[in-house]
């Protein structure tokens, strides 16, 4: 079974926090998976509810006066024992109760069980999910599976990881037979992505035909969702973002043009559409900043995106075999912009980063500009044999207002330092995050004596 980062956050979960604890995500991302293996694996007493498959375990659960009443009525749809103290109750897919937010206080005060939520659509369904009681919920996103996640179908052992890393750090090339077999080791993650079912299946038989049925058959599922949970206005307007995508992410400057959907539409027009797709997950939109300066999100122009697939499997699936044979070519001068920013969106986003561009008349466009070790770093992101080729980079450098120390620029190539460039091959985006960043104790002054 597929190991996932996540899981060393539920098992912390489930050894220090009281709090019930909710896994959120797009359909098939795995938490259903991920949850089943985390608690079989540490010997959890654990009984398992899905409300689609139990419909009417919704009115029992909502009608539920006190945790007594609920485990009664659990009780009809189970042979385990509930025992105080010690079972953890796993409700799936509660994307069908929203009482679930008014419900859970109550359920984490009594104390006799411990909780935990899983299932899709919850951006979208469970709108009020921000505003669970402060303290008695604890949630938790999941993603598709990122490159190194993705790696471990090849036995990537700790040491290799340790030397990458180090690479990456020291800024010094990689061995060069490593960097090559790692770009193709990355080209067959384009094709594949990171959706389990794709990965797992890929594991199995190594065969693509296999991974593209997977996609298409998530696919379907997502544009079902499209048409249960809209109207039928809003239900065109989704399938025709979606579909949409692929092509505007192949045009000069990515940006979501909406009058590609209707002639004369606006954002203010289909701004619901957006944020719905965002909201369950299957896109990942990058806004525009005015200005790339700290805090990034002060300058954000919502109304002004790049709009991404999720899944940059599902992405290659979408642009057809000729396109995943070149990927599979490992031809270093072939372009993929749109392909190589779509893993950067996901990757970048995977681990946790708030994604912008930046983009002006006078100075050019930057793919990505995020924060990052608590400056703001600008990253191109570069396909081709020009990768040193990046007048917006130059350009946004030599403005002291914005006192922007250096740039990455990741490619097909090894590493290599030129002035404030930092040129990494496209696999090290696995090590971009801001998880060692720690904010210093601040000491409490005594002003007991102070007159």
């Amino acid at each position: 079974m597929l190991n996932r980062k996540i899981e060393s956050s539920i098992i912390k979960w489930i050894q220090k926090d009281t709090k019930a604890l909710l896994i959120d995500g797009a359909r098939q991302v795995g938490k259903t998976s991920v949850i089943r293996k985390v608690f079989e694996e540490s010997g959890c007493e654990y009984i398992e509810f899905n409300l689609i498959k139990s419909p009417e375990l919704i009115k029992l659960l909502a009608s539920s006066e006190s945790v007594d009443d609920m485990i009664t009525n659990l009780s009809l749809f189970t042979d385990k024992p509930f025992i105080k103290g010690k079972t953890f109750i796993f409700i799936d897919e509660i994307q069908e109760f929203k009482e679930i937010t008014t419900k859970v206080k109550f359920w984490v005060d009594e104390g006799s069980f411990r909780y935990i939520f899983s299932g899709s659509l919850l951006g979208v369904e469970l709108k009020n999910i921000a505003s669970a009681p402060v303290g008695y919920l604890k949630t938790l996103t999941m993603y598709p599976m990122d490159f190194e996640e993705f790696l471990q179908i090849y036995n990537f052992t700790d040491e290799l990881k340790k030397s990458l890393h180090k690479s990456f750090i020291e800024r010094t090339p990689v061995n060069d037979s490593v960097h090559n077999r790692m770009m193709q080791i990355f080209n067959t993650y384009l094709n594949v992505g990171g959706m389990p079912a794709a990965v797992q299946k890929f594991a199995e038989t190594r065969n693509l035909e296999d991974v593209i049925s997977q996609h298409l058959d998530i696919i379907t599922q997502y544009k079902k969702d499209f048409t249960k949970y809209e109207t039928e206005e809003k239900r065109i307007y989704l399938t025709q973002i979606y579909d949409l995508i692929p092509a505007e992410l192949n045009k000069s400057n990515k940006r979501f043009v909406f009058s590609d959907m209707k002639k004369g539409l606006r954002y203010e027009k289909s701004s619901e559409d957006f944020l719905w797709l965002s909201s369950a997950g299957v896109a990942l939109p990058v806004y525009n900043v005015a200005e790339p300066t700290v805090p990034l999100k002060l300058n954000e122009n919502s109304s002004l995106f790049k709009f991404f697939l999720s899944d940059i499997g599902m992405l290659t699936t979408l642009y057809g075999k000729a396109t995943k044979i070149q990927l599979l070519s490992n031809n270093p001068a072939i372009n993929f912009g749109a392909i190589y920013e779509n893993v950067a969106a996901q990757e970048l986003k995977a681990h946790g980063m708030s994604l912008y561009y930046y983009n002006s008349k006078r100075f050019g466009e930057l793919d990505f500009v995020i924060e990052y070790n608590g400056k703001v770093l600008p990253i191109e992101i570069k396909s081709g044999k020009d990768y040193k080729r990046h007048s917006a980079l130059s350009n946004v450098l030599e403005i002291s207002n914005y006192s922007i120390d250096e740039a990455f620029v990741f490619t097909n190539y090894n590493v290599e330092i030129n002035g404030n460039y930092v040129y990494y091959p496209i696999y090290m985006l696995m090590f971009l995050s801001n998880d060692d960043i720690k904010l210093p104790i601040i000491d409490i002054p005594d002003l007991s004596d102070l007159t």
